[in-house]
């Protein structure tokens, strides 16, 4: 291994996880997360040596951010099948209902207010930030986020008011 590829394994173990999460919550999609979780550890990788003095996650997480919108700049086209693929069934039906529902609660908004949202309140970035990073202005994700939350809200106050009558 060449020199500083140690230190770049180091942090790419204690980064990925995290990395594929924020981006499942982004695109809703394991697989997709995956790729993008790569290739920004990827291009971290080829920007090593300039960066790793300064906030490495922080370069690989933005770097997974421009991926990701400008993947939603240029959207691939998917094409539907007959077949449905098979589900793999968890023990954990508590975490896996969890997760469906909050994918599903992050779903129903736009990729720039998902995106938005999961850098606020995932990462907890300051409103600057988040706006540097999406390359936005601040007024912009005040106001995105504001609309995102008002929605993630009238969706979740229906089932509440449903789970409240459930348990009269």
């Amino acid at each position: 291994m060449a020199r500083g590829d140690a230190e770049f394994v180091e942090f790419a173990r204690a980064a990925s996880a995290r990395l594929v999460h924020a981006a499942y919550l982004m695109t809703g999609d394991y697989h997709r997360a995956e790729d993008a979780a790569q290739t920004a550890l990827v291009r971290t990788y080829a920007s090593w040596s300039r960066i790793r003095d300064d906030d490495a996650y922080g370069y690989a997480r933005r770097t997974m951010v421009n991926h990701l919108v400008d993947a939603w700049r240029r959207p691939i086209r998917e094409y539907a099948t007959e077949e449905v693929p098979e589900q793999r069934r968890d023990d954990v039906a508590d975490e896996v209902a969890t997760r469906r529902w909050l994918t599903a609660m992050l779903g129903a908004l736009s990729p720039r207010e998902r995106a938005i949202v999961v850098l606020r309140y995932y990462f907890d970035l300051p409103e600057a930030q988040v706006a540097r990073e999406l390359s936005i202005s601040v007024g912009t994700v005040k106001s995105t986020s504001s609309r995102a939350l008002e929605k993630l809200r009238a969706t979740t106050a229906p089932q509440a008011a449903d789970s409240q009558e459930a348990c009269r």
